[in-house]
């Protein structure tokens, strides 16, 4: 919006009222404090949620890939076809070969569930997910046939176990005997202990050859599934889709979408009432901008109609007061963007601190899956929030300006 160089002096004069008028200066404070706090608290939000969602993508995607192939048994047979077949699909970009199975770990007469899984030594170490993931020992110290484990650090301290520690583990389908079904228990040394970040997965994790694993569970030379990574997450069905007739004689194809549609379905909902609901204080920091406007309209009713009388038109008026509400905005909207920018990067310590205020646990592991607040900006969101919240105000900024240019000067200098 051009303006002339009178219309700009006036509004800069307005913007900054006088002593008579200070209660006009603090309810346009109050309004830039307003439209700061609502521009800051919808970054910070929507970053968190970004960050949640795409952290918690990130480690489950890493350890699950994009999508699994499961036999319709728990042994997926012919799986060295089956990897090939998915190895010249268009799309997709790794296929791993692995064995998952619930089982019961003991130490000590400690007793835990755990989520047991073989896995290829070349896929362990490079499983960017588990990479550099280790807090005692290394994945490196696992060796096929040599009784080893790698367990989450949680896992770790529900056993009492550390590297060097032998644990336990217990599979109920055994050796059978002319007696019955008799168990497997079989000791593993602890070479590893590690944490991916993802409460579920660092409680019950282990990790170990996949060649162990296969003895462990008596698969021979079977897997239970192969793991499938794509060039596109989205995409998954269509990439996935010519593959599906070809496996499905020995076994189904489930990808994430499946696997954790609740909960990205929860966040996604989450997210969206979030953003709905902290919209709400744009609107009201909108409306301390009309409040302000319409205050200072009638505070200088009579230096408006002074200025008609001097040849101001009611479109130079309204530029005047439409230019000093939309100035409280941007400003508010500055200084939201500077203290949302600085709240998420040093959230962490912002959150310890108000724990430490409250003597709560405001990110508790066992709640929130991720061990650590997550954020992820994202520059085209952020940009709509500032352009929405600008909207708002200069939507604010159009009634108190058109009262403004409608004083009739004759009616106010008529007993001056």
């Amino acid at each position: 919006m051009l303006i002339s160089r009178y219309e700009r002096m006036i509004a800069r004069r307005y913007l900054l009222p006088g002593r008579s008028e200070a209660f006009i200066a603090i309810v346009a404070g109050f309004s830039l404090v307003a439209v700061m706090l609502g521009v800051a608290a919808l970054i910070v939000v929507m970053s968190v949620m970004n960050g949640f969602r795409a952290e918690l993508f990130d480690k489950i995607t890493g350890l699950n890939g994009h999508a699994v192939i499961q036999g319709y048994d728990g042994q997926l047979r012919d799986w060295r076809r089956v990897l090939e077949e998915a190895k010249k699909t268009p799309g997709i970009t790794s296929a791993t070969p692995l064995i998952e199975q619930p089982l019961v770990a003991t130490y000590n007469g400690r007793v835990k569930f755990i989520n047991l899984r073989g896995m290829q030594m070349q896929d362990i170490l490079g499983n960017p997910t588990l990479k550099g993931k280790e807090i005692i020992g290394s994945f490196k110290s696992l060796k096929p046939g040599g009784d080893q484990i790698a367990i989450g650090s949680r896992l770790a301290q529900g056993l009492g176990a550390t590297v060097g520690s032998e644990i336990s583990i217990f599979n109920p389908a055994g050796s059978s005997t002319p007696f019955g079904t008799v168990p497997r228990i079989v000791k593993y040394k602890v070479a590893a202990v590690f944490e991916v970040g993802v409460y579920d997965y660092d409680e019950v994790y282990g990790i170990m050859p996949i060649e162990d694993a296969q003895t462990l569970l008596l698969l021979g030379d079977g897997v239970s599934m192969i793991e499938l990574e794509t060039s596109n997450p989205d995409k998954v069905g269509e990439i996935l889709q010519p593959l599906v007739d070809k496996v499905s004689q020995v076994g189904q194809i489930t990808d994430w979408r499946m696997m954790n549609s609740e909960l990205f379905d929860a966040l996604t909902v989450d997210r969206t009432v979030s953003f709905t609901v902290l919209s709400i204080i744009l609107v009201v920091a909108a409306f301390n901008i009309v409040s302000s406007l319409i205050m200072l309209v009638r505070a200088k009713t009579r230096d408006i109609a002074v200025l008609r009388t001097m040849g101001a038109t009611r479109g130079g008026l309204m530029r005047i007061f439409v230019t000093v509400g939309t100035t409280i905005g941007a400003l508010g909207v500055a200084a939201g963007g500077l203290l949302g920018f600085l709240f998420i990067t040093f959230r962490e310590g912002v959150v310890k601190f108000i724990g430490l205020v409250t003597g709560q646990n405001i990110w508790d592991p066992q709640m929130r899956f991720l061990t650590e607040l997550p954020a992820k900006t994202d520059p085209a969101q952020t940009i709509g929030i500032c352009v929405m919240a600008l909207i708002f105000c200069f939507l604010a900024t159009l009634y108190p300006a058109w009262k403004a240019a409608s004083t009739d000067p004759v009616q106010v200098l008529r007993y001056e």
